[in-house]
């Protein structure tokens, strides 16, 4: 593994905490961007499990993926990457007999390219890693487990007791992140009341594509589709990922419940229109709620993904948040040791807060607004919103303004990343 030195003479070091895929994409836009200028040393301690089996899906924005074509990886997983061509949104009961669209969204943001691709995390994290030890990341199997800030860098240490001087510590540790916590940056959040439970879901029929999000009074149901898998006897396996947002006194017994019941209830959401159903991944769930740091940056630390802000999947962005970070600190910091800067400094790291700062406290405020909107079962609440939803159905230049949104093109000066530009 590269060793970045630690003397004054040789180049400076960052160190990025937590080995996720805001954290590993950032690691190898600096590396590609800086090359030997920089040392970069990605630290933590599920780096040495095989990844291969992680079958959590992301929607990752046209935005995005525009970024992990300019890193060179998304030719690596593209093949298993399915597009999003359209979406459909109802609002019902879970009741009621037949759930009405209110609201279709459909197209391409440029020519042949979707506003969104559905990809497992198994698939981009093998696809980073292997890019990352080709470039020259040094990937450090343990945890950090502290920092100690001096004047001219920060020590940190890691869990094995080796302490490594850093121009830079990235915190990418999470939503509880350890290292916010050290640094005393405050943490503003709110429980949901609901459990996302994830899994992803075999069908008769094929999906074309198509995404489809119920909002029920408990929570939205999400269906993603994912790419169809063709067998060695040719039957072809077609498969989406479900994202059910459900009031958390519900989970316990509905994750206990007998196989066949659970998925009745399923069903019940999921709807016949693909046929038979089943559960390919057992599910699981996790608790839903808001939070976003009072400051994303503090003395030599930068606060980047889930450890600087989580938000609620209704509408899929949290990792495209934080692919978003990644790619505004991977810019800053290069154009910043370009000119000779120190890529710790206050300016820079005041440069990334004011780039992040804007975008985040919105799509906080939106997935809140909506998930609040949507999860609410009171009538004239319900009137309003499907008017609204109607009216949305009925202007095609206030659609494509949301399919951009929803693609992550709006940002007003987004990083060149984003734009599908190398460093």
């Amino acid at each position: 593994m590269s060793q970045a030195g630690s003397n004054a003479t040789s180049a400076p070091r960052l160190v990025i905490a937590g080995g996720g895929l805001a954290g590993l994409s950032l690691a190898l836009a600096l590396k590609q961007a800086l090359g030997d200028s920089l040392g970069v040393v990605m630290c933590d301690p599920a780096l040495q499990r095989d990844p291969h089996g992680d079958t959590r899906a992301f929607a990752i924005a046209a935005a995005a993926r525009r970024m992990l074509e300019a890193i060179g990886i998304w030719h690596k997983v593209a093949p298993k990457a399915q597009p999003i061509l359209d979406m459909v949104i109802t609002d019902s009961r879970l009741q009621d007999p037949v759930r009405p669209t209110f609201l279709t969204f459909e197209g391409e943001v440029g020519e042949g390219e979707a506003f969104a691709h559905m990809v497992t995390a198994g698939d981009l994290t093998v696809a980073l890693i292997a890019a990352c030890e080709t470039s020259g990341v040094d990937l450090r199997a343990e945890a950090v487990e502290s920092f100690q800030t001096r004047a001219a860098h920060t020590d940190v240490k890691l869990a094995g007791g080796e302490i490594l001087p850093a121009a830079l510590l990235v915190a990418a540790d999470g939503g509880r992140s350890r290292l916010r916590e050290q640094a005393g940056i405050g943490w503003i959040s709110w429980p949901y009341g609901q459990s996302g439970i994830v899994a992803t879901i075999l069908h008769e029929r094929d999906h074309e594509g198509r995404a489809v999000e119920h909002f029920l009074p408990s929570g939205p149901f999400a269906i993603l589709p994912l790419k169809s898998e063709t067998l060695v006897d040719g039957t072809v396996k077609h498969r989406s990922s479900i994202v059910w947002s459900e009031r958390t006194e519900n989970v316990a017994g509905l994750l206990e419940a007998d196989s066949a019941d659970l998925l009745t209830e399923l069903e019940r959401r999921f709807g016949l229109q693909l046929g038979r159903i089943a559960f390919e991944t057992p599910p699981y769930a996790y608790p839903l709620s808001f939070g976003v740091a009072r400051s994303f940056v503090g003395d030599r630390l930068a606060l980047l993904g889930d450890a600087a802000h989580v938000i609620h999947p209704i509408a899929g962005q949290g990792l495209n948040l934080g692919l978003h970070d990644a790619a505004a600190l991977a810019e800053i910091v290069a154009d910043a040791m370009r000119l000779g800067q120190d890529p710790g400094s206050g300016e820079v790291l005041e440069a990334y807060e004011r780039a992040r700062r804007t975008d985040i406290t919105a799509m906080g405020l939106v997935t809140d607004g909506l998930n609040r909107l949507f999860s609410n079962d009171w009538l004239p609440v319900r009137l309003v919103r499907d008017l609204g939803l109607g009216v949305v159905d009925r202007m095609p230049a206030l659609k494509r303004f949301f399919i951009r949104e929803a693609a992550g093109l709006t940002t007003r000066e987004p990083p060149r990343l984003l734009k599908g530009e190398k460093l």
